[in-house]
């Protein structure tokens, strides 16, 4: 059973700076993603993919356009909507045992402290950690820090989850974990997830769609749906010919955007 509601983004752009020093990242650039889905966001460094994240995050107010959670106007954090980034070792708090971190952003909701305990080792039994509460976040590996917090994006109960490069920062068996970690969360809660991710081939594992992103300033530039089922694991669907033909066309697509128009036919 699926949660939340569809996010919109209409027509959006994004602009820094003022005049001749105006940088404009996202122009034009126009989306769905519908409850219960799970969409990955690729294109070439520099493209606004994070930028994006912030938008839907309610993070950033466009320039121009619009993002709608439903029939709302998505212009600040939404308590639908939670972020996980890359930066795990900078997100957790070192002085603050594994639980409390996860509980953490619960304390601004009003929580009592015996449910917020509850509630966080509840969630890191969900990531496979029901054992570390008590332990401190300098005291975990990498995956396990980051699956901590992907705790804490679940403990605060919202049906969207955004993910920022996430698995960038650990080694690939960690990675291949929390790929599995992720698409096991999404069926089991019945959540939306948004991943931007550099990686071609995790955006293919873990995406019912795969938006790629460029040109300058950048909108969409193609959207694929991924027709490889809902059950994947890291061996079978990785060998599958279509697999392959998807981050193959992934990849061209990133590459014939970023060369300059006159060498593009």
């Amino acid at each position: 059973m699926t949660r939340g509601r569809s996010l919109y983004v209409e027509d959006l752009g994004v602009s820094f700076g003022r005049g001749a020093h105006e940088h404009r990242v996202l122009a034009s650039l126009s989306l769905r993603v519908d409850p219960g889905e799970a969409v990955c966001v690729v294109g070439p460094s520099g493209a606004g993919k994070t930028t994006l994240l912030r938008c839907l995050a309610g993070l950033t107010r466009p320039t121009s356009g619009a993002v709608r959670y439903g029939d709302e106007p998505l212009t600040e954090p939404h308590t639908d909507i939670t972020v996980v980034s890359q930066d795990y070792r900078g997100s957790l708090l070192p002085w603050m045992r594994v639980w409390d971190n996860v509980a953490f952003p619960l304390q601004g909701r009003g929580v009592k402290k015996s449910v917020r305990r509850r509630r966080a080792l509840e969630c890191l039994a969900t990531v496979g950690l029901a054992d570390v509460g008590d332990q401190y976040p300098w005291q975990l590996s990498g995956g396990m820090q980051q699956r901590v917090a992907i705790a804490r994006g679940l403990a605060y109960d919202a049906p969207v989850l955004l993910m920022d490069e996430p698995f960038g920062s650990v080694d690939a068996q960690a990675r291949f974990d929390l790929e599995d970690l992720t698409l096991q969360l999404r069926r089991r809660l019945g959540i939306t997830v948004i991943v931007v991710t550099h990686d071609i081939d995790e955006a293919v594992y873990l995406g019912d769609r795969v938006i790629v992103l460029g040109g300058k300033p950048t909108g969409v530039l193609d959207t694929l749906t991924v027709p490889l089922g809902p059950e994947r694991d890291q061996l079978s669907t990785r060998a599958d010919p279509r697999f392959a033909e998807l981050r193959t066309r992934v990849l061209a697509r990133i590459r014939r955007s970023a060369l300059p128009e006159k060498q593009v036919q």
